[in-house]
């Protein structure tokens, strides 16, 4: 085995023994919480634990969520954190899936897990407790010497070197195989009583999906009354002045020929202001700017144009979706118009990236933070855009900053 395999199994095994310790802690936390959980049950009986199973029910979901956002490392799909319950009510709670989860791990988190984990740690530091047992040999008395491992006494410096040294090799083999050996068994066992079934994944994958939908009809129907509006109160208008200009000059034409250039100028004017705004209403549907030059581009020139010192991050992107571009690109816009008036940033990044078939992107500022849904139609017209192309949005905004805007969205054909 050369040095840099070596030192590669040495920290897995650092990254197993970290996770151990941590399953070992939620572990001992779990043996007492159970048992409390038990005890609140039965007082539901009598009113008492109504009380105080709520905040329990909290710290457990809290446990079991740290465990989810863990299992990335050692299982084999990580199980994404069901978070905070969605209401504060015993009864709610307990009807929650996730909840139901939660409680079926807990006693096995608090036996099995903490005997893993306690085990898969207590390896990773066997090899320096070996070598302090073998250089303290002499502290041992002579009818009773050390032996830390293969029961082969170590009672002068002579035999530390000859049996004290495999021993210590051997407490090394066992630190770098051990505490992985512990890990997989330990993360495989929590994601299959934390991660839910097939059966609920597609049930939520269906409620997603329709959400989605609704969210996208909704996104619609105010897209296309914003564009009668737009059409109504300002082309429309200016169509109609026109005409009776035009009319006017048909009717100068036989009685005054002269008047007549002004109402044709003055039409000509009109015109051209009809096909702007008709321009620019275009834009705001399908940005030109993104079939002619990509997504990428688009988004250089916007952050070229942004009010707050920006920066971009842009990958090589290949080949989009028509409507995950778009998505994409108003969204982006939306964000950092956000940050230029409402977050008083002074600096602004956008880092856009494509993992396999999935875009990615993420907007950030150093504003004041604090944003939130309830508080405009920004953020949520921002969401609908994205869910509507069954991307994701995440934001991550708290009070003085920095605000985190993330942004996935499937882009295969």
């Amino acid at each position: 085995m050369d040095l840099s395999t070596a030192r590669t199994h040495a920290l897995r095994s650092a990254r197993a023994a970290r996770y151990c310790a941590t399953v070992a802690a939620r572990g001992l936390a779990l043996i007492v919480l159970v048992p409390v959980l038990v005890y609140s049950a039965v007082l539901c009986l009598v009113g008492v634990g109504l009380l105080v199973m709520p905040f329990e029910l909290r710290l457990l979901r809290r446990l079991a969520d740290a465990e989810r956002t863990r299992l990335g490392t050692w299982a084999a799909t990580p199980a994404t954190p069901a978070g905070p319950h969605a209401r504060s009510t015993l009864t709610a709670m307990l009807s929650e899936p996730a909840t139901s989860r939660d409680l079926r791990w807990a006693p096995w988190m608090a036996v099995a897990g903490t005997l893993l984990g306690s085990i898969g740690a207590a390896l990773f530091v066997f090899p320096a407790a070996v070598l302090v047992l073998i250089c303290l040999w002499w502290l041992f008395p002579a009818d009773d010497p050390v032996r830390p491992l293969l029961d082969v006494p170590v009672d002068s410096w002579a035999s530390a070197a000859y049996a004290g040294a495999p021993q210590l090799l051997l407490s090394l083999l066992l630190a770098l195989v051990g505490p992985p050996l512990m890990a997989r068994p330990a993360a495989a066992s929590s994601r299959r009583l934390l991660a839910p079934s097939a059966a609920a994944v597609l049930a939520e994958r269906v409620a997603a999906l329709d959400r989605t939908r609704t969210g996208a009809l909704r996104a619609h129907g105010d897209e296309l009354r914003r564009i009668e509006r737009d059409l109504h109160d300002g082309t429309q208008a200016r169509l109609v002045s026109l005409a009776m200009q035009l009319g006017l000059a048909e009717r100068a034409l036989g009685s005054n020929p002269a008047g007549v250039g002004p109402l044709l100028t003055r039409a000509r004017e009109g015109a051209e202001e009809a096909m702007a705004e008709l321009r620019d209403l275009l834009r705001s549907v399908y940005p030109p700017v993104l079939a002619d030059r990509g997504l990428a581009d688009a988004l250089s020139a916007v952050v070229a144009r942004c009010p707050v010192p920006a920066t971009a991050h842009l990958a090589d992107l290949g080949p989009l979706p028509a409507q995950v571009e778009v998505a994409v690109y108003f969204a982006i816009t939306e964000a950092l118009t956000n940050a230029a008036k409402h977050s008083h940033a002074r600096s602004a990044s956008i880092t856009l990236a494509r993992v396999d078939d999935t875009l990615r992107a993420e907007i950030t500022d150093d504003g004041r933070g604090g944003a939130a849904e309830g508080h405009g139609t920004g953020l949520r017209g921002m969401r609908r855009r994205i869910e509507a192309v069954d991307g994701t949005l995440r934001v991550q905004s708290p009070p003085g900053g920095p605000t985190v805007i993330t942004l996935e969205c499937p882009c295969a054909f």
